[in-house]
C-alpha cells in the first residue's frame, strides 16, 4: 500500500506563459516561488502547503476550448471567507459560478484562467 502524506502540487498547462503569469501573479495575486532551471518554460506558486505549477505547453491535450464546466478536471483552493472571495472576484472583474449551498458540504466558487483551466475556491457555508 502507498503511504500517502499530502498533495504536493497541481500542474496546469498554458498556451502563453506571460498571460498566465499576469493572471496568477497580478490578478489573483498568488505568490511566486523559485523554480528550478528546467528546459521548459513555467512558473510555480505557493498555495499554502501545496504548490501550483504552470507550464507553457501550447499543444497540451488538457487545454479546453469551451467555457466553465465544474465537471471538468480542476483544482480547489480552500479560502477563509466565501463572501469576501466573491466580493474580491467581483471587484477584480472575474466571472464566476457560485454554489453557496452546494451539496458538497461546503460553498463553492468556480472561475477560469486564461486557458480555460477550472479553478475552484471552497469555503465553509455562510463564511
Amino acid at each position: 500500500m502507498i503511504e500517502l502524506e499530502r498533495l504536493h502540487h497541481v500542474t496546469v498547462a498554458t498556451r502563453n506563459l506571460e498571460e498566465a503569469k499576469h493572471f496568477y501573479s497580478q490578478v489573483l495575486q498568488f505568490k511566486e516561488l523559485a523554480r528550478p532551471p528546467f528546459k521548459s518554460k513555467g512558473v510555480w506558486y505557493d498555495l499554502g502547503e501545496q504548490q501550483l505549477h504552470v507550464v507553457e505547453n501550447p499543444r497540451s491535450e488538457t487545454l479546453r476550448a469551451n467555457g466553465l464546466n465544474s465537471l471538468e478536471g480542476h483544482f480547489s483552493i480552500w479560502v477563509k471567507s466565501y463572501s469576501k472571495t466573491l466580493q474580491w472576484l467581483e471587484e477584480a472583474g472575474i466571472e464566476y459560478e457560485a454554489e453557496p449551498d452546494s451539496a458538497a458540504g461546503f460553498s463553492q466558487i468556480y472561475i477560469l484562467d486564461r486557458d480555460n483551466n477550472v479553478i475552484e475556491f471552497a469555503a465553509s457555508y455562510h463564511s
